[in-house]
């Protein structure tokens, strides 16, 4: 029987997922040095790494994240293509609180994607409860970014791509490639389990993952509304009917 009505929990607050997160011992090991935007924490991260990402603890489509990079005259800070300097911290500071005004944001450490010829990639595995309670990997495939963008979303004028596609253009090899697959299937499973256990109602996940150089996975966020859409643009469309297979079981629609 089908059901009326969207019927899945949803939770906006990255940093309320991200601490999740961080209370498995076992997932809490791919996710970023992550911690609340403030003048003591943007200094400790500034001091840590080279780079530096500033996003908002409630956006969503890749809006809204400024990219900050340490360089020998100070700060580059970049928002989708638009740059500006900063010699100092302090000027710094003002200028991301100015762009936050009174919403929350998060700073994380950069990752440096891997690339697929030449561009950025990140990953989105994509988990769903099926009526018998059980978490089931339905999807994961690839969002390239647009050169020069600081995000990968399909909003930011990403595409989408097939996974072992894109690894094997990226110089992974097949068995690095299942491994890696098989890997990403298991974590995502995993943190649907893990959010069981500090709410009830969830039913789908889309976990956005980034691929060092070095092919190590990062959990970049959790997103409780993935938006699946796009998929349906691709040349299979298979991935897309098995997500819309699940989803309707929780009145989904599209």
């Amino acid at each position: 029987m089908q059901i009326i009505g969207y019927r899945s929990a949803s939770v906006k607050s990255k940093w309320t997922k991200t601490k999740w997160l961080l209370k498995s011992a076992e997932i809490g090991k791919y996710v970023p040095p992550t911690s609340l935007f403030n003048r003591s924490n943007l200094g400790d991260m500034l001091s840590r790494y080279r780079v530096v990402f500033f996003k908002p603890t409630g956006g969503t489509g890749g809006f809204h994240i400024f990219r900050i990079t340490k360089s020998k005259n100070g700060y580059e800070v970049r928002h989708n293509t638009a740059r500006k300097h900063f010699t100092g911290e302090d000027a710094l500071y003002e200028y991301l609180k100015n762009q936050a005004k009174d919403r929350s944001y998060l700073l994380q450490k950069g990752i440096q994607l891997a690339a697929a010829d030449g561009r950025p990639f990140d990953i989105r595995v994509m988990v769903q409860k099926s009526n018998d309670n059980v978490w089931k990997n339905t999807a994961v495939f690839t969002k390239i970014g647009k050169p020069g963008k600081v995000a990968t979303n399909y909003h930011q004028g990403g595409k989408l791509g097939f996974f072992r596609q894109t690894l094997s253009k990226a110089g992974f090899g097949q068995t690095a490639i299942e491994k890696k697959e098989a890997e990403l299937k298991k974590l995502g499973e995993s943190v649907g389990r893990l959010f069981d256990g500090h709410g009830s109602g969830f039913r789908e996940l889309g976990l956005d993952v980034a691929l060092d150089r070095s092919g190590k996975a990062w959990i970049l966020e959790v997103n409780t509304r993935p938006q699946f859409y796009p998929l349906k643009r691709m040349g299979n469309q298979s991935m897309y009917r098995t997500i819309m297979s699940y989803a309707k079981q929780y009145g989904r629609t599209k």
